[in-house]
């Protein structure tokens, strides 16, 4: 694939990347007024996990499909779901519904992740994907930054149900794109989908997340329901590795989770985004409580981990283009995460704006030339007819780094919190009505959410060394295909 058809059918894909990645973070700033429209404040927490749930454990059985049956129709169909959950999203008269609604919106993203990069795989050869990898890197981190801002802008200036009828034009036109322009042959294989091993990593996926997900705030981590979510998750996690010994056609071969590559891969994936999510849920929050940005200007002032990421992914995959080695990457910049995580946790209510903004960049440019990295050496190393479930099972080890983040920093940060003795109307008062409180309770909550937020930061800077750790023992697989021309910049890429 080449010209026009290649350019017009990437294009395709990075708007379905921004769609998926885009729904994880756009709907947070918005659910004070969802909740203030629709009810629900105790099931507000569903409207974020319902979606989390419905994406990671649909993104196995995404990967293993188009396996077997193609990409290109599944990857139509993905995009279709996910439009449909986000109109009847748009439309929902109560929490409830919105709540069902987003659990299908998130099974389309599952496809969307984890198909797109498949397709990347497809159409792309070894050595020219880290470039283009990159590409999809760039659109992941600049939709982790602009949903929180885009969410609370749709929902001051418009209404709450633009978060989610936004996403209706640009499914539209991948949708588009996708059908004129993508080429693949079609495929289909003999075998059967494993239905059983689908269902089993399912059940036992989300009995983990919600373990995560509720322990310490809704439930107690001793509490009868919790630990039976707990054993219910290894049980569920044993006749799952169980079928698929025994399947003939597995929704996740064993085989692929035991090449080394895979394995060591999908570990370093879970551990950095942990840690990214860090970052990226609570830098903000800093900006707001500690040094009086508002919204908009929080959101601004992540630009520079932004662009920094941006710049690092892009100059990181032409490297790899251009030299056929990667392992350095993830390697250096697992490193430069860590360091940027040890600096935030030295922020004080009396640091600057510009000395965050600093840190951010250390801590974007680290962040850049991990995950797509990562994927690049996965797709170098499986054979081809397994190209959709590598892509799957590292999408999910990723989804789950998410999720375990969100769950375990919220629970640390809420922990510190509940040590500081103010009073919980003050400490859950928003930056607006802190804005006219007197000046010492404003310096109190400053003072508390900084002191919480240094935990959260050195808890989060280990898991980064532990990250890089891991990546040392990463096997650097030459990368297949022809070194790249001294003007591969501007070259078409190849069919694989």
């Amino acid at each position: 694939m080449t010209g026009q058809r290649f350019t017009l059918t990437f294009g395709g894909l990075l708007l379905a990347m921004l769609l998926a990645s885009l729904d994880q973070t756009i709907v947070a700033t918005a659910l004070p007024t969802i909740v203030g429209d629709l009810g629900g404040l105790d099931h507000l927490s569903w409207v974020v996990t319902a979606y989390l749930l419905g994406a990671t454990v649909s993104m196995p059985l995404w990967g293993r499909a188009g396996d077997h049956f193609g990409r290109k129709r599944l990857f139509q169909a993905a995009i279709l779901i996910f439009l449909a959950g986000s109109a009847l999203s748009g439309a929902a008269g109560s929490l409830g519904q919105l709540i069902a609604f987003r659990a299908l919106q998130g099974l389309g993203a599952g496809g969307l992740m984890t198909l797109a990069m498949a397709i990347v795989g497809d159409i792309v050869e070894p050595r020219e994907r880290g470039r283009y990898q990159g590409y999809i890197q760039m659109v992941f981190v600049a939709a982790s930054v602009a949903g929180p801002l885009l969410g609370g802008v749709l929902a001051d200036q418009v209404s709450w149900r633009w978060v989610f009828y936004v996403n209706l034009p640009i499914g539209a036109a991948a949708l588009a794109l996708i059908a004129v322009a993508l080429d693949l042959p079609a495929q289909r294989s003999s075998g059967r989908i494993d239905v059983p091993g689908a269902a089993l990593l399912a059940a036992a996926l989300s009995c983990l997340l919600l373990v995560v997900t509720w322990g310490g705030r809704e439930l107690a981590w001793s509490s009868t329901e919790l630990l039976g979510l707990a054993a219910a998750a290894v049980v569920l996690l044993a006749a799952f590795v169980a079928q698929e010994r025994r399947a003939g056609d597995p929704i996740l071969p064993l085989r692929v989770l035991a090449d080394p590559v895979v394995r060591v891969a999908s570990a370093v994936m879970f551990l950095t985004t942990l840690a990214f999510f860090a970052a990226i849920v609570f830098v903000p929050l800093f900006l707001q409580l500690v040094t009086g940005a508002s919204a908009t200007e929080s959101g601004l002032l992540l630009l520079p981990l932004l662009l920094s990421g941006t710049a690092s992914t892009a100059l990181s995959g032409r490297a790899i283009s251009r030299t056929g080695r990667y392992k350095a990457f993830p390697v250096a910049g697992l490193g430069l995460m860590a360091i940027g995580l040890f600096l935030l946790s030295s922020l004080t209510a009396a640091t600057s704006q510009a000395t965050v903004a600093a840190v951010l960049v250390v801590f974007g440019v680290g962040f850049g030339m991990v995950s797509q990295v990562l994927l690049v050496a996965v797709h170098n190393a499986v054979d081809r007819r397994d190209l959709g479930v590598a892509t799957g099972a590292t999408n999910l080890f990723r989804a789950l780094g998410g999720s375990f983040g969100v769950a375990l920093f919220g629970t640390i940060f809420a922990g510190r919190l509940d040590a500081s003795h103010l009073d919980a109307p003050t400490l859950q008062a928003s930056p607006e009505r802190l804005a006219v409180m007197p000046a010492a309770l404003r310096e109190g909550v400053a003072q508390a959410t900084a002191h919480a937020l240094d935990t959260v930061f050195l808890v989060a800077a280990p898991i980064a060394l532990l990250a890089l750790a891991v990546a040392l023992c990463l096997r650097e697989v030459p990368l297949r295909g022809a070194p790249s021309a001294p003007a591969a910049g501007r070259a078409r890429p190849r069919a694989a």
